[in-house]
């Protein structure tokens, strides 16, 4: 564990984001007060106010934030210092519009919302380099700072970049990987439809072209590129705050956004990565499905995510409020409960940091419609009592401080395929299905899990701490990959694989092996023939020993390819009715599972039920459906979280004595837990 004054495994803290350039300093002293009041000791502030630092170009002025952090530090509120750099300045992008990112058919992204800068522009990289420096040399000496945070959700709103510096970079990053035009041509493919290059200068980023289809090679490198440029730049910011930091602040970024390898950039630059939780996304009014049973619990499937990159991390930015700008998104408020269900959603999962997101309600500009805590009046309300609440409940848990989450079950990824199936729409299909299935079926089985991404580093010691992996989709499978998994396997593991594995190279090229291709020797499997399920077909069905299986999106017709495999269902629909759906294979001192399909709740339920891995602590606790369980350990405890995500309340069936750390005593037997309502049982 880190020796940072946040997330330290000491304790459990609150806080808030604060923009005091929004509001009258007169305000400030107050805003403090109460804040420490309700149980708030951390705010972040600075992510966009480059301005208030340098006016112009080369003018510099301090005297705003100095005035601020004297301030926090007379009031003993602790202060997350942000780089400004996800909204340059008017002055800089009018002198160097080359700094702006551009549509795709090389149109600028005007200055006037944020994020509209490119990774790569020189200019821009020096200008960054440079507030950084002039930042971090001034502020971060001050005793009320405790850490930064770079930019602001790096790839949020955009995360594609068509500038002329991206081109350039682009070909830069290509040259590097491939040494010659001649690997890169074999690489792409680029004799289908003649688009052979024989000038580096003749690649460019993805452009509109005639069929609205990129080369698909192209692309993946593309999205490996823009990954890198992300995490170069945060790389150049960090190692600039590394040379003035204080012993014991911490560098990190917040949220999860598309095409970056979140793993490497917080090898490269953070000391941990922090979260960005909205849950009431799941009740916008332009996008709510009521026939959506995960709704806010949703939100779980992102802290998963969050903490396959920092096993314990935080949350910067926390719902407090109803969601929407002036332009999109518009979510309800919050009910009573929900503030606190959401909080204990996060902690759950292994946050040891809450920062809600905001202290006031802005007035003015896109967010004025983004509630925070308290609204425009700043007048005591609901929500703000329901902190204080959640402050009180946080200092009867800090016990658990620095615990982690404990999961028997693990779904593989890695990062070729995630960006694979973002250009490749054959890929996106079956992996969406897959993935919402799997994160369905394990929440409402109370069935813990981790996700686990795959890195060159990984080892088979690593994979065997789950009883079971999940490795859906894994189209593009490389050499050091497919022998990780022979190595985890043949060590005891046990690990089911979906269709469309393994028939595609590291380009994301179709390989002409027979299928599955690298893993037909462990999973026992022989891909004659696959399709799409047609329209008219209905649902594709096989039998398990009387257990249904639907194949999702897709089937793959199968037949035995070694002397331990065996056929275990059979489909019972469509075109390959007869022909087998699920293969075991015995290898080494484990066992393989092919499904040929893609996966369905249901099906991913028969797998747990099956393989006898479902409800881990059914024998300590009963649930309901609508109830998540999490669990954190520590010292040789466990801590159970109960989440009830419905208005109704839920009926607990507490197998042994436990005890209730929110009423301090032991508890036995049934017992409700109301509506949204929150429990934590200490497990010895």
């Amino acid at each position: 564990m880190n020796h940072t004054k946040l997330i330290n495994g000491k304790s459990i803290d609150l806080g808030v984001c604060y923009y005091p350039e929004h509001w009258d300093p007169s305000l400030w002293p107050e805003d403090l007060d109460r804040m420490l009041e309700a149980g708030l000791k951390t705010v972040r502030i600075a992510e966009f106010a480059w301005s208030l630092i340098e006016p112009r170009e080369g003018q510099y002025t301090y005297e705003f934030f100095d005035e601020f952090l004297a301030l926090a530090q007379e009031k003993g509120i602790q202060v997350i210092f942000s780089t400004p750099t996800a909204t340059p300045p008017a002055w800089l992008t009018k002198k160097y519009p080359e700094t702006l990112n551009t549509d795709m058919e090389g149109h600028p992204i005007h200055h006037g919302a944020r994020r509209h800068y490119n990774y790569n522009s020189p200019v821009y990289r020096r200008l960054c380099a440079n507030i950084v420096e002039k930042s971090a040399s001034h502020y971060a000496a001050h005793p009320a700072i405790v850490g930064w945070q770079l930019d602001n959700e790096f790839n949020c709103e955009n995360s594609m970049f068509y500038s002329e510096s991206d081109t350039l970079s682009f070909r830069s990053f290509l040259q590097a990987k491939y040494g010659s035009l001649d690997a890169l041509n074999k690489a792409w493919g680029t004799v289908f439809w003649n688009q052979t290059y024989t000038e580096w200068e003749e690649i460019h980023v993805p452009r509109k072209t005639n069929s609205n289809s990129v080369n698909p090679h192209l692309m993946l490198d593309y999205f490996r590129f823009i990954s890198d440029s992300v995490c170069s730049f945060a790389k150049m910011q960090a190692e600039i705050i590394r040379k003035y930091q204080k012993p014991g602040d911490f560098i990190t970024t917040n949220g999860m956004f598309p095409h970056i390898d979140y793993q490497r950039l917080r090898r490269e630059s953070l000391d941990v990565l922090m979260h960005d939780s909205y849950p009431n996304f799941a009740y916008c009014l332009d996008g709510f499905r009521a026939d959506d049973r995960m709704k806010d619990r949703g939100s779980s499937r992102g802290l998963a995510e969050i903490r396959a990159v920092s096993a314990v991390f935080g949350i910067m930015e926390q719902q407090s409020g109803a969601n929407g700008w002036n332009v999109s998104m518009e979510a309800p408020n919050p009910r009573p409960g929900q503030m606190t269900l959401w909080t204990m959603q996060s902690i759950a999962h292994g946050a040891d940091y809450v920062s809600y997101f905001r202290w006031r309600t802005c007035t003015f500009g896109t967010e004025m419609y983004w509630h925070g805590i308290l609204d425009y009046s700043g007048r005591e309300n609901r929500r703000l009592w329901e902190v204080k609440e959640i402050s009180r409940k946080i200092s009867r848990i800090q016990e658990l401080a620095g615990s982690l989450y404990e999961a028997e079950v693990g779904i593989l990824k890695d990062y070729d395929n995630i960006w694979d199936a973002q250009t490749d729409k054959w890929h996106a299909r079956v992996e969406s299905a897959s993935q919402d299935a799997l994160f369905t079926a394990l929440q409402q089985s109370h069935t813990p899990f981790d996700y686990v991404y795959l890195e060159n580093h990984t080892t088979p010691e690593s994979l065997l701490q789950y009883k079971l992996l999940f490795y859906p989709h894994a189209c593009i499978l490389t050499k050091e990959r497919a022998e990780l998994l022979e190595q985890y396997v043949a060590a005891g593991g046990k690990l089911i694989l979906g269709c469309r594995t393994g028939y595609k190279d590291s380009y994301g090229r179709c390989v002409m092996d027979h299928l599955p291709g690298l893993v037909s020797g462990l999973s026992g499997t022989d891909i004659a023939e696959y399709s799409f399920v047609a329209p008219d077909e209905g649902k594709v069905a096989a039998d398990w020993d009387g257990s249904r299986l639907e194949a999702a999106v897709f089937h793959d017709m199968l037949s035995l390819a070694g002397e331990n495999a065996q056929v275990l269902a059979r489909y019972t629909s469509g075109c390959y009715e007869g022909f087998p759906a699920l293969i075991r294979n015995s290898f080494g001192n484990g066992e393989v599972y092919y499904f040929g399909g893609a996966f369905t709740p249901d099906t991913v339920k028969v797998f747990l039920n099956k393989l006898e891995i479902a409800e881990p602590y059914r024998n300590v606790i009963r649930l309901p459906e609508s109830c998540e369980l999490a669990v954190r350990k520590k010292e040789g405890k466990k801590y159970l979280f109960v989440l009830n995500y419905l208005a109704q309340p839920a009926k607990i069936i507490l197998q042994v004595p436990v005890h209730d750390l929110w009423l301090g005593e032991t508890l036995f037997g049934e017992c409700d837990l109301e509506g949204y309502g929150t429990k934590v049982y200490c497990l010895s």
